[in-house]
């Protein structure tokens, strides 16, 4: 969820040309007597099925969905073990689930469908769907074989639907879920980036040093001349306005970086080499040693190719992301109406130091969506917060290395609400599939992700 938006899996088997793409018709409001409907899509993988098998239900979270099918290979690696149905559900104002078409994002009106509560509920008809289809009616039987996952928002509803619907689903792997995020210190979740980037000899201590030569530098017009030519920036910096995008931007990419440092390559959100954050701060080095008369900027600029231009065919760099892309709008708009999480960056980190100021992040939701106050309460009104020694049957998986585990659960909740501690893995990425490289402790999760599954299924 950086940048707004939780950054998803990666790199994994692509199924396109194996799953069955369906719609389900479903409320526009299920807690209200409208009749409006719109199309819900999810994607069926049957190639593993055997009949009375479980099905492996894939909460979708804030991107289309083809994403998840192509880039969550764990669950097609552990379907033949169960012979598993495996569905994966669209979040409604993503992908293809638009309720309004077209217009969907004309206007902040067409948004207040977006919710966890009415996403929640669509899982549960299209659990009803493929249930109904592959087994009985959800009527007649309350022991049905369906097993949530999902990973960072998604795991959040995945253990939210098991928590709200208990009879819909038998359990749920929840990987890199911040449930927590809304209420534990704000600054822990840059506290972890920084982390990631120390353990290469100077190379936070570099990056926290960028700032201030940054600022310094563009006080005057030439300053931001040069910046723009250092970082060869497509929209040159004229304003104080451009260098906070920009900063914003340089931010985004280190966490990016973070949240992705898996030790293959990957090529999702950008072709990235393995272990990007280790390559950044080798390039930095490397770069330091052989221009000795480079300043800091230089050698950052040098080593932020890693990220931004890996292939070499990018002219230039955008920090200016498009306001109205979408996937932004709609992650933006969830995150100002109910999933508030704070951020905040003290003086021990790499990041310039911020702090955290609900007022004035209630002004900007206000001004791009009209909505009232953020309520950062909402979440634990609806599903408990922390308090979850009520729950049973979900196991929260969580890599170290991943800034989303500082609001994460890191310890066991009870006999049935568990938690798994992955050191060296980032985001999500027990669910990837499995690689040479993985690292034992990635193995070890996922065999115990499946003994659990297996506890659940009482195989």
């Amino acid at each position: 969820m950086t940048s707004g938006i939780l950054l998803l899996l990666l790199l994994g088997v692509c199924l396109a040309a194996t799953y069955d793409e369906r719609y389900l018709e479903v409320p526009l409001d299920h807690f209200s007597i409208s009749k409006s409907t719109f199309k819900l899509r999810y994607l069926v993988y049957e190639q593993d099925y055997v009949k009375g098998g479980p099905t492996f239900f894939y909460c979708g979270n804030e991107a289309d969905v083809k994403v998840f099918v192509e880039n969550t290979g764990f669950l097609f690696d552990i379907a033949p073990v169960f012979n598993a149905l495996v569905v994966f559900a669209e979040h409604r104002y993503y992908g293809a689930s638009l309720p309004f078409a077209a217009s969907t994002f004309s206007n902040a009106a067409n948004m207040r469908y977006l919710t966890t509560s009415q996403a929640l509920a669509d899982f549960v008809l299209v659990i009803d769907q493929i249930t109904g289809k592959y087994y009985r009616t959800m009527l007649t039987d309350d022991t049905y074989p369906v097993v949530a996952f999902g990973g960072s928002y998604g795991g959040m509803l995945a253990a939210w639907l098991r928590m709200k619907y208990p009879h819909a689903v038998i359990g749920a792997v929840a990987s890199s879920a911040p449930v927590l995020q809304h209420q534990v210190p704000c600054y822990l979740f840059y506290q972890v980036v920084t982390n990631s980037f120390a353990k290469y000899d100077n190379c936070s201590a570099w990056i926290g040093e960028s700032w201030r030569l940054l600022r310094n530098l563009s006080n005057s017009d030439s300053g931001k001349r040069n910046i723009s030519a250092i970082f060869k920036l497509c929209k040159p910096l004229k304003t104080e306005l451009d260098l906070s995008k920009m900063i914003d931007w340089l931010g985004d990419v280190y966490v990016d970086m973070a949240m992705v440092n898996y030790p293959y390559p990957t090529n999702f959100v950008t072709e990235l080499p393995a272990h990007p954050v280790k390559a950044f701060c080798d390039k930095m080095r490397s770069f330091v040693k052989v221009n000795e008369t480079a300043g800091l900027l230089d050698a950052l600029a040098e080593a932020l190719q890693v990220y931004t231009n890996a292939t070499g065919r990018k002219s230039c760099n955008r920090y200016d992301t498009t306001p109205n892309d979408p996937v932004q709008y709609a992650w933006d708009y969830q995150a100002c109406v109910e999933l508030v999480m704070p951020m905040c960056s003290t003086e021990r980190d790499m990041f310039e130091e911020a702090t955290w100021d609900l007022g004035n992040y209630s002004k900007e939701c206000y001004g791009r969506y009209g909505v009232g106050s953020p309520r950062p309460d909402s979440i634990n009104l609806k599903y408990g917060g922390g308090n979850l020694r009520y729950a049973s049957n979900i196991l929260f998986t969580n890599g170290l290395m991943d800034p989303w585990s500082s609001g994460g659960v890191l310890s066991n909740i009870s006999e049935t609400v568990l938690s798994i501690l992955i050191p060296d893995a980032v985001h999500h990425y027990d669910l990837r599939g499995a690689h040479a490289t993985d690292s034992h402790d990635v193995i070890e999760a996922r065999n115990a992700i499946v003994s659990t599954i297996k506890k659940w299924l009482r195989l």
